[in-house]
């Protein structure tokens, strides 16, 4: 269905040289990698200074009970009024959930939590319900009946995420209406029963948008500090995210499935997948699979391959420098899903003012038409779209060293950082590779 076939755009949509492209990028991160090693020489995240209060205003509104449950309500509000959608509309590519889901949830997800922090967890409607019976039964919502296993970490949300990505990517009628009612109902369901069981804490580790959501906020410039609202430069903020079990999961999940989804789209895997005797549901299974185990495997190589950190055994050392993978994904994201997101996401606007698909015009939307801008101008779309990939790596590079630095003795500073430069020069040349094969 044209609806669903994501706008990552191809070789036809870059008017640039692939090799250009690539051989750039990789001497971007080469000279990146030099100039930190002669100039950064310790780290510079988090050591000891005060971050910037947000402006004093801002801050009060911020924190304020009205504000929280404004937000809490608009959320609320809006997946009512999409669930009305799913439930009651038709089984048509026009029905509004479908946009919804694969693209303003999905893909929205990002620019919505770079701008304002950990947008999801905020407006989470999961969380509203959660609060709701809480306070119906007297509870506190925070506070389950149980304490969720810190041993788990993250990875109920890497096990969410790739759910996400299977019925996307993989499963053969996630343009049907009836598997994404199911799809969405396990969700609340699951997490309904995670809250009662766990409190907020569970949506914090398994929900999987509300974990995505907050591990790429922590590229805004929004934080907190003793309880205040502050204001960091993203680097910063990405240095102060947790290490906990899962993390590298989650960050090969995102990346290794944004990954197969271009890759999933080149002449080379359409051909092979129509044309060989295997199941092409299984086949498109264990290419997820692969490039998810692939992102994994290398990452975690390359970080135990540092050298030796004071402390650490070495298989602790590839969720110390996991939170490095975020702007990589963000990254892929803009590179891949950059047209998808601004297109097809003005359309799913326009179809939300017809959620039964009856000829309504519910929120005046319906009569607008969508603004191909940025199909019109390929060069801007080309240069955004490479941008994207090299610059998500020079910010990861930039990470992973002010972490190297924090936890490698000093004759391992640089030599041990070799392994991660190699493999995020993979990493680009791979990304880069994908977009102009798609």
């Amino acid at each position: 269905m044209q609806f669903f076939a994501h706008g990552v755009g191809g070789a036809k949509d870059l008017p640039i040289p692939a090799e250009y492209a690539i051989a750039g990028a990789c001497a971007a991160l080469a000279i990146s990698f030099t100039v930190l090693a002669l100039a950064w020489r310790a780290p510079r995240f988090n050591i000891g200074e005060q971050p910037k209060p947000a402006p004093p205003l801002l801050a009060t509104i911020v924190d304020s009970t009205w504000f929280k449950l404004v937000a809490r309500l608009w959320g609320f509000s809006f997946f009512l009024y999409v669930a009305v959608a799913g439930v009651f509309g038709k089984d048509l590519a026009i029905n509004p959930i479908f946009g919804v889901f694969f693209v303003l949830l999905w893909v929205g997800i990002v620019p919505m939590s770079l701008a304002f922090g950990p947008f999801y967890k905020a407006i989470s409607p999961v969380r509203s319900i959660n609060w709701a019976l809480a306070k119906v039964s007297g509870s506190d919502p925070d506070v389950g009946l149980f304490r969720f296993p810190d041993r788990l970490g993250y990875w109920p949300a890497a096990l969410g995420l790739f759910a996400f990505v299977w019925f996307e990517l993989v499963y053969p009628f996630n343009s049907e209406l009836g598997p994404l009612r199911l799809w969405c109902a396990i969700y609340v369901g699951v997490m309904l029963i995670g809250g009662a069981l766990f409190g907020n804490r569970f949506y914090e580790r398994a929900d999987p948008f509300e974990v995505f959501s907050t591990l790429v906020g922590h590229l805004s410039v929004w934080g907190r500090h003793e309880g205040r609202l502050v204001m960091r430069s993203p680097l910063a903020n990405l240095d102060l995210m947790p290490v906990r079990p899962g993390l590298l999961a989650v960050g090969s999940v995102l990346l290794g499935s944004t990954a197969f989804d271009s890759f999933k789209g080149s002449n080379r895997w359409m051909i092979w997948s129509q044309t060989t005797d295997l199941n092409g549901n299984l086949v498109n299974l264990g290419g997820l699979v692969g490039f998810i185990l692939v992102v994994g495997v290398l990452f975690a190589a390359a970080t135990m391959l540092t050298g030796i950190h004071a402390g650490f055994r070495r298989t602790e050392l590839p969720g110390e420098f996991a939170h490095s993978l975020i702007p990589i994904v963000v990254g892929y994201v803009v590179a891949h899903y950059l047209t998808y997101l601004v297109e097809y996401g003005q359309q799913t606007v326009i179809l939300l003012s017809d959620p039964l698909s009856n000829g309504s015009n519910v929120l005046g939307t319906g009569d607008r038409a969508i603004n191909y801008w940025l199909s019109y101008h390929p060069t801007f779309l080309a240069v955004t779209k490479v941008l994207g990939v090299i610059v998500g790596h020079v910010v990861a590079v930039v990470a992973a060293h002010d972490r190297a630095v924090r936890l490698l003795p000093k004759r391992h500073q640089l030599t041990g950082q070799l392994s991660m430069l190699v493999v995020m020069v993979g990493f680009t040349i791979g990304g880069l590779a994908l977009l102009f094969s798609s």
